[in-house]
Order: structure tokens, then C-alpha cells, then sequence
């Protein structure tokens, strides 16, 4: 056996949960799916009962995909414990859905670098049995872990910025400002933005109907007409996403990949067939303020983590051959798609191997490990197929992707060393104006809208035309929020930006229409 064999990392187990069970008494915590995860991981292995005992001892490194549900003061720690195994490397990530193709690339780094032997990386959320303890007004029981801290995921990571005085920064708002600029970027009519999003969620439907693992598993498919239809079941959220254009969350999953040497997984005689080699992977982060970003209809992160990710795998996106992006919303695919030059929709090789976070459940932090433990299944069952996973976090925020092969990487390295990207994106920041007043125009916008479909408030961010500063602004004027509600663009608009002396925050009436 050569020496080169003890720093190639490979994966030899994989595992998913999936908890369908809405009732209380079947009510597992995340630690417990991510224990089923891992035991599903070992066994996946194929070798003996015994050999995979051994195995779990021998696990020297956890890392975790920080969870929604269940606030751990130390997740890897508890899991050590009920594994019982000695891991010496711990680690919890931060929030973001970046983190299980971030956590991945590191385990395979430790791995070739021989800082660890046998690594497990794993997630899981109870979203789905929390809500419906508190749709009971009860607490979960007692043999969940207790934990000091309750409160919902958005409280404990909340905090107070120039976005947040208007009431806005949620995904749910932020993501459609996106697609609404790239859809402007792009000379797409409303129409057609809204028709292209529904027929690539019509896809992603299509997809995880297959997949056993997908919450929707075994469900008629959404078609592109009842996707993008709105009605009551399927009401505008933030212009221009319905409902199932938004991440469906109320999930019980949890994955887990068990990760080693090659020379090691030959020592546990896991057949040949099973292993599937990590190439390589990147990720970088943009700016954490959304508004200080240079543009909205691309994003920087994402596209340097793709060409970074490519690029240390020494691979071309012409040889991939599977591709899972995250899909929180359509825009993360289609700038995605876009920046690699695929098709977005309708071709040979879709761009989502779960179904995304509607149709296949939005795990929390978590989607993407469920995405690279089902590219490790589809990559076994070809002989020399490459497969990219790309993760998203925040809003548009953190970006890292993982590819990974049937076959070690064509130059015979073990794995890249480092991360081959900055810690954080250099982009040119336009400046920033708090509080304006004078003629400007519409840079990006949405309407947020009521559970009766009625408009709430419409959000911009706008270009001052004195001097081009960015400013965030508010309306929630009826016939300002109809106007930016109809079906005519709204980007490019020139608008009068005041600042109200009451709230600070300024506000907007669209030059020219009947106000």
C-alpha cells in the first residue's frame, strides 16, 4: 500500500433520517436523528456489524451544521458521549447553509493533511416536531436534552441595523430583490421571470417526488401552472414568490458522511465500489450587509466559489455531471446556472439532485449534506462521473461548493491544502446614504403582502441621481405599494425620496403615477 493512499480522502458511509411523524409521542430531538444518521453512515459502509463498532470508536473528529431547532451548548461534545468514541477534534459551525459543504471540505483537508483518520460530518433538524409541540402548547419532554435557551433561531440571531430601522433583512424579503434585479438585468418581462421560476421549480418537483428521502416524497408533483399560480394555499409572500416558491422549513431530517483515508478504507475492505473521492472545494463570504454589496442582480460570492471550487478540482463545468445548487428561491439556481452558462431549466442535466428546499424540505442549515450524501449514492452508481454541490447561507451571503468523483483527482495530489479563496469577497462598495432626500431611482425592490393579499409594505433600495449614493426606502402608501405591485417593471423608475422626520426612515412616491 503506498504512502500516497493514508492522505487521500475518501467517503465510505453516508446516511439520511427522515422523520415523517407529526405526533408527539414520535418526537425524536436533532441529536437523536443525527445518531440515526451516523448509525444509517456506518452501515452503509458494508462491512460487518463488528468491523463498524470498531469504527464508531474510532472516530477522532465531529463536526456539526449548527441546528435550528434545538439550541446545544455543545452538540459535538453530547454526540461524543453517545457514540463513544475519544474524537479530539470538535467543532459546531456557525448559522448558514453554506456550512455542510464548508464542514466537508475541511473534514477531507484533515484528513490528507493526517490531522484526523476517521471523520464524521453531520446535521439534523426537529423542526417539524417542534412546531407541533407548540401547536399543542406543550414542551418537548424531558428526555430531550435540556437547553437554557428556547427562543426561535430568528430571535437569537437577530440584530439591530440600517436594514432591520425599516423592517427588513428577513430571506424571505431579501432574495426577491434579487430576482427582481437580475430579472431587470436580464430585459425579462414579469411574465417570463415569473414562468421560467415555475417551470424550474416544476422541475425541482419532479426531482424529489423520486426521492425517498424528500418530505414531499410519493406526492403528485407541482406543476409549472400550480406553481406559479397565486390563490389562497398559494398566496404572494415578497413579490415575485407564491408560497412554494418560498423555503418550505417544518422539516425532520438529519445526514450524516463518515470520511477517512483511502489506505484505511482498503484496511476495512469497504469495497472499491463504495468509496467516492472529495476533489476539492472553496467558499467565500460577501458582505454581511446586503445593501453595502455592489449589485444585485450577481453575486460575487457565488460566482468566485464556483470558479474556485472548479478550478482547485481541476475540473471544467463541462465535466460535471450531477450538480446540486441550493434553492432557498429560484434566483440561488439561476445565478448559479447563469454564471456556469447551463441551461436553467430543461436540460440534460437538472441542477438539483434532492428537489430543493420546498419540495425536498429546507433542513435548516442542513440541506446540503442530504445533498452530498445523495451525490455519494449517485456517484457510485457510474463508473466515471463528477458531481459539484454548491451551499448558500445567509442571504446571498456565504457561499461554499464541494465536488467529488467516482474517481481520486486527475494530478494525483491527495486534496488541496487550503481554502483557495479570501475569507471575505473584495467587491467596490458604493456609498451609503442614511437618511436622503431628492430625485432618485428604483435600484432593486419588493412588495411584502398580508396572509389576505393585500399589500403590507414596499421595499427599495434606490440610487440617489445627485451623486448615485444607495439608500434603503419604505412605502406603505396604497397607491404607491399598486404601483409597485402591477405588472410593469419597477426598476430603472425614477421616484422622490423624502425622509420622514417621525421615524427616521425614509420613504418613496413613484415619479409620474397617479398618487
Amino acid at each position: 500500500m503506498s504512502m500516497m493512499s493514508h492522505a487521500i480522502p475518501v467517503v465510505i458511509g453516508v446516511g439520511d433520517i427522515k422523520n415523517r411523524s407529526n405526533r408527539l409521542e414520535d418526537a425524536a430531538e436533532p441529536l437523536e436523528l443525527m445518531l440515526q444518521a451516523i448509525a444509517a453512515a456506518l452501515k452503509d459502509t458494508g462491512i460487518s456489524t463488528q468491523d463498524a463498532q470498531s469504527l464508531q470508536q474510532s472516530i477522532d473528529s465531529i463536526s456539526v451544521v449548527a441546528n435550528w431547532t434545538w439550541p446545544y451548548p455543545n452538540t459535538p461534545e453530547l454526540l461524543v458521549n453517545k457514540l463513544g468514541c475519544q474524537a479530539t477534534y470538535l467543532h459546531e459551525s456557525g448559522h448558514g447553509g453554506n456550512a455542510p459543504a464548508e464542514l466537508f471540505d475541511e473534514a477531507s483537508r484533515r484528513i490528507a493533511s493526517g490531522q484526523s483518520k476517521v471523520a464524521v460530518v453531520t446535521g439534523g433538524e426537529a423542526l417539524a416536531s417542534l412546531g407541533a409541540f407548540q401547536a399543542a402548547k406543550k414542551f418537548p419532554p424531558p428526555d430531550w436534552t435540556h437547553v437554557d435557551v428556547t427562543t426561535s433561531i430568528w430571535e437569537r440571531t437577530r440584530k439591530t441595523n440600517l436594514a432591520t430601522k425599516y423592517g427588513l433583512g428577513l430571506p424571505i424579503q431579501v432574495y426577491p430583490m434579487y430576482e427582481a434585479a437580475l430579472r431587470a438585468h436580464r430585459g425579462q418581462s414579469l411574465a417570463e421571470n415569473h414562468r421560467e421560476s415555475s417551470e424550474l421549480y416544476a422541475e425541482y418537483s419532479r426531482v424529489a417526488a423520486k426521492n425517498p428521502i424528500a418530505w414531499t416524497h410519493g406526492k403528485e408533483p407541482d406543476t409549472a401552472e400550480t406553481i406559479g399560480k397565486i390563490t389562497k394555499r398559494n398566496r404572494m409572500i415578497c413579490l415575485p414568490y407564491p408560497l412554494v416558491m418560498n423555503a418550505f422549513n417544518t422539516v425532520n431530517m438529519s445526514a450524516a458522511c463518515i470520511i477517512t483515508s483511502l489506505g484505511h478504507a482498503r484496511q476495512l475492505r469497504i469495497p472499491e465500489s463504495q468509496l467516492i473521492f472529495p476533489l476539492g472545494g472553496a467558499g467565500t463570504h460577501d458582505h454581511e450587509h446586503f445593501w453595502e454589496r455592489s449589485s444585485f442582480h450577481a453575486s460575487r460570492s457565488l460566482s468566485s466559489c464556483l470558479d474556485a471550487t472548479l478550478a482547485v478540482s481541476n475540473v471544467k463545468t463541462e465535466d460535471i455531471d450531477l450538480f446540486d445548487f441550493y434553492s432557498c428561491f429560484p434566483i440561488v439556481p439561476k445565478l448559479a446556472s447563469l454564471h456556469l452558462g447551463i441551461p436553467i431549466y430543461g436540460g440534460k442535466k437538472p441542477t438539483t439532485l434532492l428537489g430543493g428546499l420546498t419540495s425536498f424540505g429546507g433542513a435548516g442549515n442542513n440541506y446540503s449534506m442530504h445533498a452530498i450524501t445523495e451525490m455519494v449514492r449517485q456517484l457510485r452508481q457510474g463508473n466515471d462521473r463528477i458531481g459539484l454541490v454548491l451551499a448558500n447561507g445567509g442571504v446571498l451571503s456565504h457561499h461554499h461548493a464541494v465536488c467529488l468523483s467516482r474517481r481520486p483527482r486527475s494530478d494525483g495530489a491527495p486534496y488541496p491544502n487550503r481554502n483557495p479563496l479570501p475569507q471575505h469577497v473584495s467587491d467596490a462598495q458604493p456609498p451609503i446614504a442614511e437618511r436622503v432626500q431628492g430625485s432618485a431611482r428604483i435600484e432593486t425592490y419588493t412588495v411584502q403582502y398580508d396572509r389576505d393579499g393585500s399589500p403590507l409594505a414596499g421595499f427599495i433600495l434606490g440610487r440617489l441621481d445627485e451623486n448615485g449614493s444607495r439608500f434603503i426606502a419604505v412605502t406603505t402608501d396604497g397607491s404607491t405599494l399598486k404601483e409597485l405591485g402591477s405588472a410593469s417593471e419597477q426598476v430603472g423608475k425614477p421616484i422622490w425620496v423624502d425622509s420622514d422626520r417621525d421615524t427616521g426612515r425614509n420613504t418613496f412616491k413613484i415619479v409620474g403615477s397617479k398618487i
